[in-house]
C-alpha cells in the first residue's frame, strides 16, 4: 500500500503578546493529541511569537527552520504595522509583494490568492499592495514620507527579518500580511487603547483562514 506524503507544514509568525492572542482568540483549529501544532485547511501549522524586532525574529525563525523536518516549511509573517501612504486607515490590510530591509529584499509568493481570501473573508475592508518595508525602531512623522518615497507602502519591526531568515534556511514559499494599526493621519500612541487600535486587533483575529487557503493552494499541482 502507497502511503501519500506528509503535507508541508505552515509557520505563521509575529512579534508582539497582543498580536499572538489575536491569532489565538481566531484560531478554530484543532489541535491533535494536545500538540503545539495546529492544523489548517492545507495542513499542519505552528504560530509562533518571535519576539519584537528584526533581531528576536530572526532568531526565533531561524530556531523553528533548523534541521530537516523543517526544509519545506513555508512561512507567513503577520501582525500590525504603520501604514505609510496617506488615506490609509487603521484595520486596512496590506499584502507584501516583497519584503526590504537594508540586507536585501525577499520575494513574495500567492499574494493574489492572499488579497482574494481577505476580501471574501472581509468584504469592505481595504487591501493594500506592494512593498512592505522593515525598521529596527516604531515609524512616526517624517520618517514615514522618506519610506513612502521608496516605493513601500507600509513598515514593520519583523517581516522583512522574517522572510530574510525563512528564505536563507531553504527554499521555501514566504508571506507578509500586515494589518494597519496607525497611518500618517491616525497615529497611535499606544495599541489597543483607541478605536483604531481595536479595529486593527479584530481584523487580525479574522484572517487565519486566508493563511490556510494560500497555504493549501502551495500544495496543489501546477498547471
Amino acid at each position: 500500500m502507497s502511503h501519500q506524503p506528509a503535507p508541508a507544514p505552515l509557520l505563521i509568525a509575529c512579534a508582539l503578546g497582543i498580536e499572538h492572542f489575536a491569532l489565538r482568540t481566531g484560531d478554530r483549529g484543532a489541535r491533535r493529541r494536545g500538540a503545539p501544532v495546529r492544523w489548517g485547511a492545507g495542513g499542519p501549522y505552528s504560530l509562533v511569537r518571535t519576539g519584537m524586532g528584526p533581531k528576536a525574529a530572526e532568531r526565533s525563525v531561524t530556531r523553528h527552520l533548523a534541521g530537516p523536518a523543517a526544509a519545506d516549511t513555508a512561512v507567513l509573517a503577520t501582525g500590525f504595522c504603520a501604514g505609510l501612504a496617506p488615506g490609509m486607515h487603521p484595520g486596512d490590510l496590506v499584502v507584501a509583494e516583497e519584503t526590504r530591509d537594508p540586507r536585501g529584499t525577499v520575494p513574495c509568493v500567492g499574494t493574489e490568492l492572499l488579497v482574494k481570501e481577505l476580501v471574501r473573508l472581509l468584504p469592505g475592508r481595504t487591501v493594500h499592495t506592494g512593498p512592505l518595508t522593515g525598521s529596527d525602531h516604531v515609524v512616526r512623522g517624517p520618517e514615514r514620507s522618506a519610506l513612502l518615497a521608496t516605493g513601500a507602502i507600509a513598515v514593520d519591526m519583523e517581516s522583512a527579518a522574517t522572510l530574510l531568515a525563512a528564505v536563507r534556511t531553504g527554499d521555501r514559499p514566504v508571506a507578509a500580511v500586515r494589518v494597519v494599526v496607525d497611518a500618517p493621519e491616525h497615529e497611535l500612541v499606544r495599541i489597543g487603547t483607541v478605536r483604531g487600535g481595536i479595529s486593527a486587533f479584530r481584523v487580525l483575529r479574522s484572517i487565519l483562514p486566508a493563511f490556510f487557503e494560500w497555504h493549501r493552494s502551495l500544495l496543489l499541482p501546477r498547471r
